[in-house]
């Protein structure tokens, strides 16, 4: 018997959707028919994107510009979220990285990566989390890292950050599950991306690969897959779980 995942009559909000990670997601939900918003800090890649999305799905797709780390603009997309009708998944992607010692940390990159890793998704959820008790049903994915369960030098805040975004995926689970809210957490390991490709040489890449048991980086769409998994009906009682996908990095 084939089983196919489709995610047709689903509306779902993906943070950070113009490229990496979170376009490989919108991509596969698209194509999977989920009615498809993005966020996107740029105006014209998020209509760039919303234009691609059109190649997969005649369902509806909607871009929405905002800059999480201000916090009127988020106020902006809270109030968009509140006059939606449907809100079945909401993936929390969006995110940034700050590389620095902690002897050398400074109190405003602490306000700023918690208020794109942390505080976003905080809010995004709480307001999600409204439309989806009315129907009784809802899918609340945060997109965290392998530095949320390991980390190395440098990766102080934005570990501390993913740490902070895993305990809210612990947390806002057993809140929702009453309501048959399903939340967990992703973590994903080296992924090649475009930042990937523009921040690591060829070398590096393959340095890095050879640290990983499966010998080399994920590819999106695998991170994107298991989010597909995880919002779909497929998945009646996964909560509260924060899955590493790595090809084993962390358990070596």
């Amino acid at each position: 018997m084939q089983y196919t995942i489709n995610l047709r009559s689903k509306t779902a909000l993906i943070t950070g959707g113009t490229r990496g990670i979170g376009a490989s997601i919108a991509d596969t939900f698209a194509k999977a028919g989920a009615n498809v918003i993005i966020t996107g800090t740029k105006k014209e890649s998020v209509k760039q994107r919303v234009e691609e999305l059109k190649n997969y799905t005649k369902a509806s797709l909607q871009g929405w510009v905002v800059d999480f780390t201000d916090s009127s603009s988020l106020e902006v997309i809270c109030r968009r979220i509140r006059k939606l009708s449907n809100l079945h998944i909401l993936i929390n992607n969006a995110g940034t990285n700050i590389i620095s010692s902690i002897m050398d940390i400074k109190t405003s990159d602490i306000d700023y990566i918690n208020a794109l890793n942390l505080r976003a998704p905080t809010l995004l959820s709480k307001e999600a989390a409204i439309i989806m008790k009315r129907k009784n049903w809802g899918r609340i994915i945060n997109i965290t890292s392998i530095w949320s369960v390991i980390s190395k030098p440098g990766r102080v805040l934005y570990t501390a950050s993913k740490f902070g975004l895993v305990g809210l995926t612990k947390a806002s689970a057993v809140d929702l599950g009453p309501h048959n809210i399903l939340v967990n957490s992703i973590s994903p390991g080296f992924t090649i991306t475009e930042l990937t490709k523009s921040t690591l040489s060829d070398e590096e890449q393959k340095n890095i690969a050879e640290q990983v048991p499966m010998r080399r980086f994920a590819k999106p769409e695998e991170i994107a897959n298991v989010a597909l998994f995880l919002s779909s009906e497929f998945n009646t009682y996964i909560t509260g779980q924060n899955i590493v996908v790595d090809g084993g990095f962390v358990s070596v």
